[in-house]
């Protein structure tokens, strides 16, 4: 039984976020040089492809909704 709903989108941040972590964890474990503008990018396109699979799951749950009123 879930206790919630299920959210993509955290799911796709939370895992984006993680990477850019490693990568500073990475640099600063000496394993490679990462420059501080090189998870910008990385942030940003996690960020919009969490919004936009969040925009997506929010209106399939919407339209599943509408479908279920008895009328």
């Amino acid at each position: 039984m879930l206790r919630h709903e299920f959210q993509p989108g955290r799911l796709i941040i939370g895992v984006v976020l993680a990477l850019a972590g490693a990568v500073y964890a990475g640099d600063a474990g000496g394993l490679w040089e990462t420059p501080w503008f090189a998870v910008i990018p990385l942030v940003v396109g996690g960020l919009f492809l969490a919004g936009a699979t969040a925009l997506l799951a929010r209106s399939r749950h919407r339209r599943a909704a509408r479908t279920d009123v008895p009328r």
